[in-house]
């Protein structure tokens, strides 16, 4: 007993309480951060939450939900300790939702603004990452939002939502960008997100009190980098045929065309892509093969439904359509940016690892020449509650 109580006593000598306890009084939630460049300096802003108009044991006064602290330094560090200047809190990015990132700063180099932000312990990595288009990082983070007073949230949960109901958007994670940013035969691209409308009207609270704001902020189009460096970005087209690549797409919503005329569109439910490497005849060789299946979502033609052919014809043609986005896609970038952000290059080094030892110092110039087939499966399941559409009845 006496030996029991002797090694408890030793025991509590190497226990301690919290060191490193903070009170949350203490603390500047931020829930958005953004990442500008000025000449030599970071220009960091904080979208910090105000206690007051969250909290729901205090009434509201009707202000904002959120501050906006800015600084700049030589070091991301560096600005996010200057904050305390004129913050009455410590700057706490525990809780982090997003992280915007210039577009100038971008084509410059992001890799060294990061570093910090996976390094620091008080960071979760599984914040957002995406790329100001046309504007910087703090204007983006200054616009009021509806439905949402935490603009933060807002663009957590649009890029959420979006990424998986529409193949145009991707939600990037700071992990999964590291990750890019260092894999052989794989570079990184990042979700825009741009500014429409009136930026001063934004910033007040006049955006958020009529039905329809007169600023918002949406999420449109794919960065394309190469090293850690932005070279260009996608269209709505393009953006949507690397989802399709890339195996992205989680579901989303394709208009193809109907055997004479009109529309009709296709609700994508399940997809999957796969993206195998070979060596052929000593020359490098990519083969994208995808199967998907979806119901009819909307008619805009009359068309017989009723007949299997009819079917068969559609989803044929979806195929051809989607080919067609890829092959583009792909041409594109080969032609304009010369940047593998499909993965090309780690599908051969997967498959064989000894030939693209030999060719991963020059895969610039063996990405663009790299012959690339697909094959592609589309089944659509069903027509929805009614059989032919009512245009099939209406006379011209």
């Amino acid at each position: 007993m006496k030996k029991s109580l002797l090694v408890l006593l030793i025991l509590t000598l190497f226990l301690s309480g919290c060191w490193d306890r903070r009170e949350l009084n203490e603390l500047g939630i931020t829930m958005a951060m953004g990442i500008d460049k000025s000449e030599n300096q970071y220009v960091i802003s904080a979208q910090v939450v105000v206690p007051s108009e969250v909290s729901m044991k205090t009434n509201s006064q009707g202000r904002s939900a959120v501050t906006l602290f800015q600084a700049s330094g030589e070091s991301v560090y560096e600005a996010l300790r200057k904050m305390t200047k004129n913050s009455p809190r410590k700057i706490y990015p525990g809780h982090l939702l997003i992280l915007v990132i210039s577009e100038d700063l971008a084509k410059e180099g992001i890799a060294e603004s990061l570093d910090l932000l996976s390094r620091d312990w008080e960071l979760r990595p599984d914040f957002y990452v995406v790329v100001a288009k046309n504007t910087t990082a703090s204007e983006v983070l200054n616009v009021n939002t509806p439905i949402e007073s935490i603009p933060a949230t807002k663009m957590y949960k649009s890029l959420k939502v979006s990424e998986r109901n529409w193949a145009g958007t991707k939600g990037i994670i700071l992990d999964e960008l590291i990750k890019d940013l260092l894999t052989d035969g794989k570079e990184a691209v990042l979700t825009g997100i741009e500014i429409i409308g009136d930026k001063e009207i934004g910033s007040s609270k006049q955006n958020v009190e009529t039905i329809t704001s007169s600023t918002e902020i949406k999420y449109d189009h794919l960065a394309v980098f190469k090293g850690d460096r932005l070279v260009g970005w996608l269209n709505e087209e393009e953006s949507r045929g690397y989802a399709e690549i890339t195996n992205s797409v989680k579901s989303t919503v394709t208009a193809i065309p109907c055997p004479k005329k009109g529309k009709i569109s296709v609700n994508i439910l399940h997809y999957n892509a796969k993206v195998t490497g070979a060596i052929n005849k000593g020359t490098p060789e990519v083969n994208i093969k995808i199967q998907a299946e979806g119901d009819l979502g909307e008619v805009q033609c009359p068309i017989d439904l009723t007949k299997p052919k009819t079917i068969d014809e559609l989803e044929k043609i979806y195929e051809k359509e989607v080919e067609e986005v890829i092959h583009r896609t792909i041409d594109t970038v080969r032609s304009q940016y010369a940047s593998d952000i499909f993965g090309f290059g780690e599908a051969i080094s997967r498959s064989n690892p000894k030939e693209w030892d030999k060719m991963k110092e020059h895969w610039d110039e063996e990405f663009p020449e790299v012959t690339v087939n697909t094959q592609i499966d589309m089944k659509i399941r069903r027509i929805g509650t009614v059989n032919n559409s009512f245009l099939e009845k209406i006379k011209d």
